[in-house]
């Protein structure tokens, strides 16, 4: 079988209205960021930082927290609430169902995380202090960005290369999650961990009986994310297991004649647009805002090995494990790329990937604490790495966007008018 060869309308329709809705979720993170950024370094920097310090919350049930905490415990878990659902219809329902489909992204995650890893830790032997902690910041891919940042070079990426990237990002966000739930997790209070498993399964007998009043599954979910907070283990991950839990096919038995899609669609339809619009950039607008401390400050957070880690893992460590992946998949099962394609668009594709941002800057802030120093010259090597692998993706691929435009016109030619395109009805 071709590598990244189109597959099937559905699934090719369904992704490109994902990413038109993360189009308009990456110009907003962008917005969010230039605005943090511009405030932390103005006159009027000590008002955000004491805005983000700010606590609200009931403190009975410890979560007092300040409004930067808030931004990445609870709007981050709507965020991997959406990678629960998008991960799961992948693989039940999507394209990815079949093996062969899903075994060149989730290879090619699984390198574009492991690599980025090696590079920083690398680059922080010897160094001591704790700084060996941030391995995992240079892991994440962050798809807002990425097709922002599609959108503004104007590029007609093939729909094959869209749904890699999207399916690369989803599984990646996985596994940055598992990740944040294993290694990124001190002390586990096993009881309120234990009682999580109550309403999760309640939530889940609900959905599954297909109940969509939000004054059952909503109480559900957020008794949910505070016992999973409460329990040590980072709130996110209730958002992943919530999203698990929503079926994405009504089944027969229970639905009749008209079984067919189950909730999945219906909530992502409905919670995506308030995750890329709303939760994921104000996120970005409380993580980003570091103060740089002009010149000497942005010097003395590039030559930090933590920051030079970062920049290099996702510059060059997301570029090698994903093309280098997805190459070696293509020697060892002997497939091609499809034809029109170029392994150049590969590369590129794989550049893009290196754009880390909204789960990158999380892991800083579990690594090394909120507002240190170090979490400064974090969000330094982020944005940096993330604005390099950024350009340097746009240049790749704008060289190729004539032959794209050739894939776009044949992707959306609809001779027989019936709505959908004659290359997906050969």
């Amino acid at each position: 079988m071709p590598l990244f060869s189109r597959g099937s309308w559905s699934e090719a329709d369904r992704v490109a209205q994902i990413l038109r809705k993360e189009t308009v979720g990456g110009a907003l993170l962008l917005v969010a960021t230039l605005v943090a950024l511009i405030w932390a370094n103005s006159p009027w920097s000590a008002a955000y930082d004491s805005l983000m310090s700010t606590r609200v919350g009931p403190s009975a049930l410890h979560l007092d927290l300040t409004l930067s905490t808030w931004a990445a415990d609870g709007l981050l878990a709507i965020f991997f609430f959406v990678v629960g659902l998008e991960l799961k219809r992948e693989f039940v329902a999507g394209d990815l169902r079949d093996p062969a489909r899903a075994a060149l992204p989730v290879a090619a995650a699984v390198g574009g995380m492991v690599v980025p890893a090696v590079i920083f830790v690398l680059f922080n032997l010897g160094t001591g202090d704790g700084a060996l902690l941030g391995w995992a910041i240079p892991t994440a891919t962050d798809i807002a960005f990425a097709v922002a940042v599609l959108a503004v070079i104007s590029t007609h990426l093939p729909t094959a290369l869209r749904t890699f990237l999207l399916t690369l990002a989803v599984v990646d966000d996985l596994l940055a999650v598992s990740v944040i739930a294993i290694f990124y997790t001190d002390d586990i209070n096993f009881i309120a961990l234990g009682l999580t498993l109550v309403p999760l399964a309640l939530f889940a007998v609900a959905v599954q009986m297909r109940i969509r009043s939000w004054w059952v599954l909503i109480p559900l979910a957020v008794v949910t994310w505070v016992l999973m907070h409460e329990s040590g283990v980072h709130a996110t991950v209730a958002g992943v297991l919530l999203g698990f839990a929503v079926p994405v096919i009504r089944s027969k038995a229970n639905g009749g004649p008209d079984a067919g899609p189950g909730l999945a669609e219906h909530f992502e339809h409905k919670i995506r647009p308030i995750s890329a619009g709303i939760a994921v950039p104000l996120f970005a607008f409380c993580a980003a805002g570091v103060t740089v401390g002009g010149f000497s400050g942005l010097r003395s957070a590039l030559t930090d090995p933590i920051a030079i880690g970062i920049i290099a893992g996702l510059v060059i460590g997301k570029a090698i494990g994903i093309f280098g992946t997805t190459y070696l998949v293509s020697r060892f099962t002997r497939a091609t790329l499809d034809a029109g394609l170029k392994w150049l668009d590969v590369f590129g594709v794989a550049m893009l990937a290196g754009i880390g941002f909204t789960v990158s800057l999380l892991i800083g802030d579990l690594a090394f604490g909120e507002g240190t120093e170090r979490d400064d010259h974090v969000k330094v090597g982020v944005l940096t790495g993330s604005i390099i692998a950024a350009t340097i993706a746009s240049i790749i691929l704008r060289t190729r966007n004539k032959a794209y435009r050739d894939f776009y016109i044949e992707e959306t030619r609809d001779d027989d008018h019936d709505g959908i395109p004659d290359v997906y009805q050969k």
